[in-house]
């Protein structure tokens, strides 16, 4: 079912919505069934339980706004199936729990495939098993179930029987509340015998106050029973069940027309094009700074003084624009990590392995083209964490291990960066066997155990699997390189850690933002640099006498320890005088910090980041370029790669920037 390639604007904005909304209750609906999962057996969460029948209840009517009758259709089965459990019609087992997982994996593929404009997935196989699930005796059952008032193979949306709504006002007293009889306990019957749809307070002509309920219930004779506890009723008009009651006039509470009117959902490509033309501000304010250097000598004192103001005010209400429109593009990393749970659960089933997923930092926030382009890397180093790390229940036992395997996926920023985390507490990467593999294809393999950078490099290279046959999680050989490759296009790092035995951990770190940042501007010979300044520790003048060589190195004494120093001359082959003093920008911690010397330091400024990715004019050490507001274009360092290849002892043609 294909979108009509005539449709008007409104049309198109109106798909955009629809899909926008679905994807807000698919994700309700993965997370609420894997919380009901842990639950079978035992007595189920009401809450999940409602949040998963309104969620399904919601993606049934938007869907037939839409006119997508598959999502609509296996929306409204899935809702019949949770009223029969919520009932206490049928119970959730795990055949049943199965079958609510095909319908809302089938009904995702449904919304993307209409979302993509590709056929849509067969729906009769999931649906089949979802009417077996709330007809547990077979078709010809009219016992109650909830498929009885169901019309097979109907259309969503025609009317039948409607449900009876009343009009239910409590009025409290002393006696009552002496009785255990509150607001509370009316409002626990009510739900107990059908939908509350409103409660709204009221005060009396006395003076008193009084709750008025808006609810959907068959049974009349509860709330006529209910007469000596304050409580009385009149009929409302019906509603038939198959109409959202969101979508009802009067129906809408105050909370959530409240909480509608506070977001605006904007295209991402809307938000490109405003940091766009933020960073074409931020180089024409510079332009106009440079301007007003050189003409300081040819303006009269007081009108200096007033365009200097303006300058400032200028940078200062331009700086409030670019972290203004930054935070609107920061969205929380746990948008990758809600589809985790889903990936671990399938591919642990199909691997006959048990695993359990740990996530933490799930709130700190990324640029929302980061979450996009990051998220089938993270998927992937999930997946191979299953089927290459984890080991099997029988292995892990032998081993002295829980037989449940654990994957953790974190995030935690740093500066202006962002990490995340994969990692396990599986067997390790099998390094004899990775470097056999790497022999035999030709590849440079690691020298030791402690070559980590190697290591990955081997693990990174194009079509390197140490699979022989391809399953559903690994072995063609292009998932570590489609890894590399991203983060490398994102201006991050990718860095490794494995222990034999103990399990392997994967560290991304990227960059908060890709636009704009405030960065040092430093002179090397004749050429000139940016650093940004979430990297740098501190700037020092360091006399050169103080140096110390050893070996290929040289050192200098810092804060009671040593700093060793990265001198970007030698580095990138600029001829520079050598100079009795210079200065050192500290970038990197611990024993990765490192000092990069340069001839001076020419101020600090606000610049637009232009990464550079095509690989054939990457350098590492290099991680973008930049244009100054006299028009020059300069390189941006890339610290952290620039540490990692001192500390590593490498030249920048061996970097492991990955």
């Amino acid at each position: 079912m294909k979108p009509p390639e005539n449709q008007s604007p409104f049309g198109a904005g109106f798909m955009d919505d629809y899909f926008a909304e679905a994807e807000e209750h698919i994700v309700t609906v993965r997370r609420s069934l894997l919380t009901l999962e842990g639950a079978l057996g035992s007595e189920l969460p009401a809450a999940v339980l409602e949040e998963l029948f309104r969620s399904c209840h919601s993606l049934k009517g938007i869907s037939a706004m839409v006119e997508l009758r598959e999502a609509e259709m296996l929306a409204h089965h899935m809702e019949s199936c949770l009223r029969a459990i919520r009932n206490h019609q049928v119970a959730l087992t795990p055949v049943n729990f199965e079958a609510l997982v095909v319908a809302g994996r089938t009904l995702e593929t449904v919304v993307a495939a209409h979302r993509a404009g590709t056929p849509l997935p067969d729906i009769e196989e999931p649906v089949r098993q979802l009417r077996a699930f709330a007809t547990p005796d077979g078709p010809g059952d009219s016992s109650g179930s909830i498929a009885a008032d169901t019309t097979q193979g109907a259309p969503a949306g025609v009317a039948r029987a409607p449900v009876p709504r009343w009009k239910v006002t409590f009025v409290p007293s002393a006696e009552l509340v002496a009785r255990g009889v509150k607001v509370d306990t009316v409002r626990a019957r009510l739900l107990e015998i059908g939908q509350v749809l409103r409660v709204v307070p009221k005060v009396t002509a006395g003076g008193g106050i009084a709750f008025e309920f808006d609810l959907e219930a068959q049974d009349e004779s509860k709330l006529s029973a209910w007469r000596e506890d304050g409580v009385a009723y009149e009929p409302l008009a019906a509603v038939a069940p198959d109409v959202p009651s969101a979508l009802l006039p009067g129906t809408t509470s105050e909370a959530f027309a409240a909480g509608t009117a506070n977001f605006v959902r904007v295209d991402l490509s809307r938000l490109d094009d405003l940091m766009r033309l933020v960073g074409d501000m931020v180089v024409a304010r510079a332009r106009l700074a440079d301007t007003l250097e050189r003409v300081e000598e040819h303006v009269p004192f007081r009108e200096w003084r007033a365009l200097q103001e303006h300058n400032a005010g200028l940078e200062r209400h331009l700086r409030d624009l670019r972290e203004g429109v930054m935070r609107v593009r920061l969205v929380p990393v746990g948008e990758i990590f809600r589809r985790m749970p889903f990936v671990v659960r399938d591919l642990a089933r199909d691997a006959g392995k048990r695993v359990r997923l740990d996530l933490a930092g799930g709130s700190t926030e990324i640029d929302k083209f980061l979450i996009e382009r990051m998220m089938d890397p993270v998927i992937h180093l999930v997946r191979n964490a299953i089927s290459h790390g984890i080991e099997s229940p029988e292995q892990r036992v032998a081993a002295g291990k829980p037989a449940e395997g654990v994957i953790r996926l974190g995030a935690s920023t740093s500066g202006e960066s962002i990490v995340v985390e994969i990692s396990d507490d599986g067997a390790g990467i099998d390094l004899p066997a990775v470097v056999a593999r790497g022999r035999a294809a030709g590849l440079p393999v690691p020298a030791g155990p402690d070559d980590t950078s190697a290591l990955l490099s081997l693990l990174c290279a194009s079509g390197f699997s140490t699979r022989d046959e391809a399953d559903r999680a690994s072995g063609r050989g292009v998932g570590m390189a489609v890894v590399r490759s991203t983060v490398r296009e994102l201006g991050g790092l990718l860095a490794l850690d494995t222990a034999p035995g103990r399990g392997t951990t994967f560290r991304v770190t990227l960059p908060l933002t890709l636009a704009i940042t405030d960065a040092i501007i430093a002179q090397v010979g004749d050429q000139v640099f940016a650093v940004p300044q979430s990297t740098v520790r501190e700037v020092i003048e360091v006399d050169a006498a103080a140096l110390r060589k050893i070996e290929r190195n040289e050192l200098l004494t810092y804060r009671g320890g040593t700093l060793p120093i990265v001198r970007l001359s030698r580095l990138f082959a600029i001829e520079s005088d050598e100079r009795p003093r210079f200065h050192a920008i500290v970038v990197g911690t611990g024993l990765a910090a490192v000092g990069l010397m340069v001839d001076r330091i020419a101020g600090q400024r606000e610049i637009v980041v232009k990464t550079i990715t095509d690989p054939l004019l990457r350098v590492d050490g290099i991680s973008g370029a930049t244009e100054l507001g006299d028009g020059r274009l300069v390189l941006i360092l890339d610290a952290q790669t620039l540490s990692r290849m001192q500390t590593g002892r490498q030249s920048p043609s061996e970097g492991v920037r990955t």
